[in-house]
């Protein structure tokens, strides 16, 4: 008789539920969007913490190219590596310093690691700031640069004219200004 197997979850996959589990509904400021977008720092803890952690601890290790894509409702935004995944500028960011930081870079993480231009984008655009945490974060016109952890492949954009951590979020052109349809 052949025994059977028994399956241990790892610390790390026990924490993660933990913590799935402690988290409550979002206290965010008032929001415009759904309620899908107010819940966003319950479901980005739990999904994009080891995300955000490995692109911090390795900051100026990830080479990756800004480049440009066309998007059906929102024209030629930009985006960014192999997947070109969305970028956004959050509102509340005012010159080169980035207010988004905690619960917020969990559900909005930085665009970080070294930038070259690809596409549309033009490379004297494109810089990086320095994170409280000690990361490069990538810049456009002096943009800091973030993802949204809703978006999973090159056609979502589903933080476009979101109002989440006490300012709105939207996609940029290669102008370097935000694309603004409201």
């Amino acid at each position: 008789m052949i025994a059977p197997r028994v399956r241990f979850l790892s610390p790390l996959v026990l924490l993660a539920a933990v913590v799935v589990a402690g988290c409550g509904s979002s206290s965010s400021s008032s929001s415009k969007t759904t309620a899908a977008a107010a819940s966003t720092s319950a479901v980005a803890a739990s999904s994009t913490t080891a995300t955000a952690t490995s692109s911090s601890s390795a900051p100026s290790a990830t080479a990756i190219v800004l480049t440009t894509k066309h998007d059906r409702k929102l024209g030629t935004i930009l985006a960014v590596g192999s997947k070109k995944m969305t970028v956004y500028l959050f509102e509340a960011d005012r010159g080169p310093t980035s207010h988004c930081s905690g619960a917020c870079a969990a559900a909005w993480p930085p665009v970080t690691g070294t930038a070259t231009a690809g596409g549309g984008a033009t490379s004297s655009d494109i810089g990086t700031i320095k994170r409280a945490d000690g990361s490069n974060q990538v810049t456009y016109k002096g943009h800091p640069l973030y993802f949204f952890v809703k978006d999973k492949d090159d056609g979502d954009a589903y933080g476009q004219n979101v109002h989440a951590f006490g300012a709105d979020w939207y996609v940029l052109a290669p102008s370097g200004n935000k694309v603004d349809q409201s």
